[in-house]
């Protein structure tokens, strides 16, 4: 890790769309390893391939991405400036957390 990477705290969340509540499983499962240089996010390697969304404060989907197991860095558009939630889909899993470009 560079001295100008920043830890993106990320927060687990499991949502069963066939019951219509979030309810988790009984092993919580940790979130991703992820940090944050300009406007690039780095990812631990061996990771599972995970759906990248970036939304704004509206909750509108201003960025998407599939994020395959292969990659381990993603470069979000220099467009986007402001502070945005990002959500890291797999299957029924949700990490989401907060990051400012």
């Amino acid at each position: 890790m560079s001295a100008q990477q920043v830890p993106v705290k990320l927060h687990a969340g499991y949502f069963d769309p066939s019951s219509g509540l979030e309810n988790g499983p009984r092993s919580p499962i940790n979130p991703p390893t992820v940090y944050l240089e300009d406007y690039t996010l780095t990812f631990m390697a061996n990771h599972p391939e995970y759906v990248l969304y970036i939304k704004d404060e509206d909750e509108e989907v201003v960025y998407s991405s599939v994020v395959t197991s292969a990659e381990t860095q993603v470069t979000l558009p220099t467009y986007l400036t402001g502070s945005y939630k990002i959500e890291l889909v797999m299957g029924n899993w949700c990490f989401w957390g907060y990051i400012t470009l």
